[in-house]
């Protein structure tokens, strides 16, 4: 019982935060949560960005995901969030200078094959309703330069749109502006999200708006639940990261985001069946 009183006063505090005005009950009851989002498929849960970590997500009945694109030298994408294989991988150097054949070989510090977007898009293929993210990691530009930058889109486009299940949603996502506006100039309906790493601000939602996004990923800190509300309003579903913390999941929640990416998504889940007064948000949004 203690624990149940924690859990809503924990919920009621994030609220009042995230918001300048005192809210009524009917405000926060029932809360709808958002949508949980595997990040890098559980990178504290899971070795990230593995087969192994999206598939075990996926069994635990999570539909969100996020993944991190990059391109090797002779034109494959792979999976891989960092510019360097060092941290993640037993190999040294980025997959950028690397052709495809040569990654095939190349392990994760506990042993699993590094993943190829296809080997990815083929798991998820008979799969419907599901979120997927596809995170395209193309700001540094001694990697991506602008010549790279439309060749990288097309094959990331044309990859997903072809293994895509009905009833699925595949995001393309961005800190760098110069991919987002190359999949707008591919498919101007093509859902988009610009990644910041601030708080939502109003100079955030109109540069998401110019560069044509359906999506808004800011930092959950610092931005306001009425801001959130704004964006909303134009039209935008919004993003909240990291979700690192059981305080992380009450922020989303006050905050009234669309979507929670989260390095520990198992843990999310089980607060979301467990706290009174939240309404599952654990399916895709449209």
């Amino acid at each position: 019982m203690k624990t149940k009183w924690m859990q809503i006063f924990l919920l009621i505090c994030a609220v009042v935060i995230a918001s300048p005005e005192i809210l009524s009950a009917q405000d926060i009851t029932p809360a709808k949560g958002p949508l949980i989002q595997a990040h890098r498929g559980g990178s504290l849960e899971q070795e990230e960005n593995t087969l192994r970590a999206f598939q075990a997500c996926y069994e635990l009945g999570i539909r969100g995901f996020e993944t991190d694109i990059r391109m090797t030298k002779d034109g494959v994408l792979v999976i891989l969030h960092d510019d360097t294989l060092n941290r993640t991988h037993n190999a040294m150097g980025s997959v950028e200078h690397k052709t495809a054949a040569e990654l095939k070989s190349v392990m994760t510090k506990k042993g699993q094959k590094l993943l190829f977007l296809d080997e990815l898009l083929d798991y998820f293929a008979d799969k419907p309703g599901v979120y997927l993210e596809l995170e395209m990691k193309t700001s540094n530009q001694k990697l991506y330069p602008d010549d790279r930058i439309q060749s990288y889109c097309q094959k990331l486009y044309t990859a997903s749109q072809m293994k895509c299940p009905k009833g699925s949603i595949y995001l393309f996502t961005s800190f760098d502006e110069r991919a987002l506006k190359a999949i707008r100039d591919i498919d101007p309906k093509a859902p988009k999200s610009l990644i910041s790493g601030k708080p939502l601000s109003p100079e955030l939602i109109q540069l998401a708006q110019t560069l044509g996004a359906t999506h808004l990923a800011c930092q959950m800190t610092g931005s306001s639940r009425k801001l959130v509300q704004q964006a909303q309003k134009q039209g935008f579903q919004v993003i909240g990261w990291p979700g690192r913390s059981v305080q992380d999941f009450y922020l989303a929640v006050g905050l009234g985001v669309d979507v929670i990416s989260t390095d520990i998504p198992a843990v999310m889940q089980r607060l979301m069946k467990k706290s009174p007064g939240i309404r599952n948000g654990n399916t895709v949004h449209p």
